[in-house]
């Protein structure tokens, strides 16, 4: 079994900053992509960031500038720093990751976590 665990979500005035983190547990054989997405009331979830195991990164065009995407492996732990937050980065933030089983490849997300800009 592999869960994920989401943490760091929550209210904040527009301008303000938070810290998303994500860990990986269970029968983990090694990590592969890890990504962040998001969605907001009424729209499709849309993917945030994205880090590969070697640690290249890529942004959506909105968050560029704003948002870092970092991992550490070692505690197979995804992190998301958002500064410089709007209104409408309001959505909830789903972590995706990756990983492998024994020899089995699966693509895991976690249970998504709330994140409020108030304006």
């Amino acid at each position: 079994q592999v869960q994920l665990v989401e943490s760091g979500g929550g209210l904040v005035q527009a301008g303000g900053s938070l810290r998303l983190s994500c860990a990986a547990s269970g029968s983990i054989t090694s990590i592969g992509g890890m990504n962040w997405y998001r969605q907001a009331p009424g729209k499709q979830r849309e993917l945030v960031a994205r880090i590969t195991s070697s640690g290249s990164t890529n942004y959506a065009d909105s968050v560029k500038g704003r948002f870092t995407i970092s991992r550490d492996n070692a505690k197979n732990t995804e992190y998301l720093q958002m500064n410089s937050l709007k209104p409408e980065d309001t959505a909830v933030y789903y972590c995706n990751v990756d990983l492998w089983v024994g020899v089995r490849y699966k693509n895991y997300w976690g249970q998504g976590i709330q994140v409020t800009v108030s304006s």
